[in-house]
Parts: C-alpha cells; sequence; structure tokens
C-alpha cells in the first residue's frame, strides 16, 4: 500500500508524539521551541493537504476514504487549530511546563476529528470521536486550580461517556439487524425494521450532543464556562464542525432517505427547536462564554437546517457555514482571550470601554458578532442564505422563515457586547496590548469574514467540489 496517502495522520500522530517527549525531555525555557515546533508542524500539514487536496483512494476495503469531503474538513480543523494556538499564546503562557502537553493534545484532538470524517464504517469513525474527545476531557479540565474547570472536566466526561455509549449501542442495533458497520454496506440493505430505526434514532442522539442540539446541549454552556477559553473556542468550533462531517457521511451514505420513518422531519425538528432555545436564552447571558456557548447552540440549530435539506444548497451551506462559523468565532474569542488575560473576568462588564483601550479588538470583535447574526456583507449572511435556501428547495418553508427571524433576534445579544465595548465606561483607560499570534489570528478572522461574505464564490465552489461523492 502507499502509505504517502495517509501522510497527513501519519505526521500529524507523529508531530503530537514528538511535541509531548520533547516537553517532557526538555528544561523550563526550551518550552517555547517545542511549542513552536507544534505550530510549524501544523503549518507544514496543512500545506501538504492543499497541495493534495484532489487526492482519492478507498483504502483497506473501504474502512478509510480519502477523498475531497474529507480533504475539506481536514483543512477546516488545521485552521481553526492554527489559529486558536496563535490567539492563545498568550493565555497558555500561564501552563509554564505544561504547555506542551496541551499543545500535543491539541495535535491529538485534531487528528482524532481526521479519522472521523475519512472513517468509511462506524467502528473507525468511534475510534476518532474517541481520541478527539478524550483528548477534551483532559484539556477541559487542564486548569487544576479552577474549580470551573475541575467541574466542567468531569461533567464532560460523564456526559460525553454517556453519549459515546448511546452511540455505540445505535451502532451495535444495526450490525445486529444489517450484518455490517460498513455505510455503503448498510445503505445498500438498509430496511425500516424496528431494530434498525432504533439504532438511528441511537446515532442521531450520539451525534446530536457532540454537536449541541436541543435536547441534548445541557453539557454546552457549563463546559464552555469552565473551560480555558482556548478550549472552549476549539470545541465550539472543529469539534461541533466534526461532529456534522460525520453525521453527514453517515446519513448520506448508509441511510435510506426514502425509508417508511421520516428521517428529514425529524432532522428539521430539531433544527427549529435548537434554533429558538440556544437564542432565547442567549438573550439572558451576562458573560461572554456562556453567552457564546448559547450562540453556538443556536449555529448548530442553522447548520443542521442545512444536513435536513440534503440538497446541493443545503449541504454546499453546511460546509460553507461551518467554514465561516471558525474564522467568525475564533475572532470573537480572540478577543474574550485578550481581555480575560488583561482583567481576569469573562463577564460582559469586562468589554466596558474596551473600544478605547483597543479599538482594533472593538471593531474585530463587533464585525464577528455581526456575521454570526447573518448580517450583510459578512460571510455570515452568505452562509445563512445558502443554507435557508437549500430548507425552501426541499420544501421546508416553515423552518427557512423561523431561522430567518431568529436571526434578527440574534442580533440584539450580539449587539449587547458591542454597546458595552463603545458606551460602557470603564475606570481602567491603558491601551489593552496583544502578543504578535493573537494580532495575526485577529487579522486573519478580519480578512476572512469580510472577504469571504463579499466575495463568497471560490469558498462555495469548493464546497460544492466536495459534496459531489454525495449528489
Amino acid at each position: 500500500m502507499d502509505f504517502s496517502i495517509l501522510a497527513a495522520e501519519i505526521l500529524l500522530a507523529l508531530l503530537g508524539l514528538a511535541v509531548l517527549v520533547l516537553g517532557l525531555a526538555l528544561p523550563g525555557k526550551a518550552q517555547k521551541y517545542v511549542n513552536g515546533l507544534a505550530l510549524v508542524g501544523m503549518v507544514l500539514i496543512l500545506l501538504y493537504l492543499i497541495l493534495n487536496f484532489s487526492r482519492e483512494a478507498s483504502l483497506f476495503n473501504g474502512v478509510y476514504q480519502i477523498d475531497v469531503y474529507g480533504n475539506y474538513f481536514k483543512l477546516l480543523f488545521l485552521m481553526a487549530g492554527l489559529l486558536v494556538m496563535l490567539m492563545a499564546a498568550q493565555y497558555i503562557s500561564r501552563f509554564k511546563e505544561k504547555s506542551s502537553e496541551f499543545y500535543a493534545l491539541m495535535i491529538f484532538a485534531t487528528l482524532g476529528m481526521m479519522l472521523m470524517v475519512a472513517a468509511g464504517e462506524f467502528i473507525t469513525l468511534y475510534v476518532g470521536l474517541e481520541l478527539m474527545t478524550i483528548s477534551f476531557y483532559i484539556l477541559t479540565a487542564y486548569l487544576k486550580s479552577d474549580k470551573l474547570s475541575g467541574e466542567a472536566g468531569l461533567k464532560y466526561l460523564i456526559l460525553g461517556a454517556t453519549s459515546s455509549a448511546i452511540l455505540l449501542f445505535g451502532i451495535s442495533l444495526l450490525y445486529a439487524s444489517l450484518g455490517s458497520t460498513n455505510f455503503i454496506e448498510i445503505g445498500a440493505s438498509f430496511s425500516s425494521s424496528a431494530a434498525v430505526i432504533a439504532g438511528v434514532v441511537m446515532i442521531i442522539a450520539g451525534f446530536a450532543f457532540k454537536i449541541s442540539v436541543v435536547p441534548f446541549h445541557m453539557w454546552t454552556p457549563d463546559i464552555y464556562q469552565g473551560a480555558p477559553i482556548p478550549i472552549t473556542t476549539y470545541l465550539s468550533v472543529a469539534s461541533k464542525a466534526a461532529g456534522f462531517a460525520a453525521l453527514l457521511r453517515v446519513f448520506m451514505l448508509a441511510v435510506d432517505p426514502n425509508a417508511v420513518f421520516n428521517w428529514g422531519l425529524l432532522l428539521a425538528v430539531l433544527a427549529a427547536i435548537t434554533i429558538v432555545v440556544g437564542n432565547l436564552i442567549a438573550l439572558s447571558q451576562r458573560d461572554i462564554k456562556r453567552l457564546l456557548a448559547y450562540s453556538s447552540i443556536a449555529q448548530a440549530g442553522y447548520i443542521l437546517v442545512g444536513a435536513t435539506a440534503a440538497n446541493s444548497y443545503g449541504l454546499k451551506g453546511v460546509l460553507f457555514y461551518a467554514m465561516i462559523y471558525v474564522f467568525a468565532n475564533v475572532g470573537a474569542f480572540a478577543v474574550a482571550t485578550a481581555v480575560e488575560v488583561d482583567t481576569g473576568r469573562t463577564d460582559i462588564e469586562a468589554f466596558a470601554g474596551l473600544s478605547k483601550r483597543s479599538p482594533l479588538m472593538a471593531a474585530i470583535m463587533t464585525i464577528c458578532m455581526l456575521s454570526l447574526a447573518g448580517i450583510p456583507p459578512m460571510a455570515g449572511f452568505a452562509g445563512k442564505f445558502y443554507l435557508f435556501a437549500g430548507a425552501i428547495e426541499a420544501g421546508y418553508l416553515w423552518l427557512a422563515l423561523l431561522g430567518l427571524v431568529m436571526s434578527m433576534v440574534s442580533v440584539y445579544y450580539y449587539l449587547g457586547v458591542s454597546k458595552a465595548m463603545y458606551i460602557g465606561e470603564n475606570t481602567d483607560q491603558a491601551p489593552l496590548s496583544l502578543g504578535w499570534g493573537s494580532t495575526a489570528a485577529l487579522w486573519v478572522c478580519l480578512l476572512a469574514t469580510v472577504i469571504l461574505g463579499v466575495y463568497p464564490g471560490p469558498l462555495s465552489e469548493l464546497a460544492g467540489y466536495a459534496i459531489k461523492i454525495f449528489i
């Protein structure tokens, strides 16, 4: 077998091991070189994937798929990981000798996501899922002296293990009924027996936990608030995207949409409830991490609209929105990270007067919030256009209208943060300084959010190219 096909995964695994071992072996001041190795390695692997984006192969009798769909999401994970590492440089410095392990676990979580999106059968998918979530269990509780972080890690461990067990039970029901764990083989022999329907419902429940869909969202606010803010950021963008990528591959290949059970309607109802609950509860939040947690729940509902439609516009919208969501959300969290490092707080009052202390950060935070709300000409508007167009084309006009109304509701709490930054008073007038990593991450997020909003064509075409394996 040509192992160069798996070069990205192999190199990422070796990079994670190298960072972990060198971090343990080298003394304190050498840690910065280990951290630099993590960043440079991620950049090189990203460049390799870009150069080999169109490469396709089916390995181990369909167990592992190298295709443009998986490569699209692998690029997303690597870009999100790099942006989080850059914007969190000042925050991570507080970990001191534990910073290299932090980077190593981030790399292993990324590897787990890459395995998930390329899996052609359920056992490989599950292995990737567990590699990702176990890394996040540790990272969520990384602040040992912080009670909220420890509590978040324990909650995530218990609820994550429960959801994984439900997912695994659903997989076992499909295997017992259809005799295979391969997606394509399951799709070819799919039936509407009670065991198969129960299995698919359990699989939906397992994925719904990972992507924070109501009523499986109960873990999200507490974990997002308690975890170190870089991990909150990575959970909200990359982990969610991995869940959606795997869910789409499973549903498009393994589940017969013409079966007796109306799977589309089930997903539509989940999407509607998620959009409403996420946006309405976000209105009352006064902590930026909890506000963005409920915002993340609502965003999961919007992306699920595209998965519900399961047509060209809807699937393209899922991929397009997942990518632009990375830049908008990382941009917002990068500003929140800088404020927390400076003030030690994450309540909205901590952002008061930020426009005077750092006009750039206040402007970027506002632009990212407007993109999350779907206001033109930001990238979020183009993303929601594809998602809602797909829903209308699939006959879910009511879902598109609900999404549009709730997008307008979300403007209120997003601009509440901007109001604090531009109108709020703060006794501390000292300029808020940023490291080079945070500055670079902010500029990338700003430019991507604006450029992809004004000129969405290239990313839209790339997303359309990636979904050709389904359509």
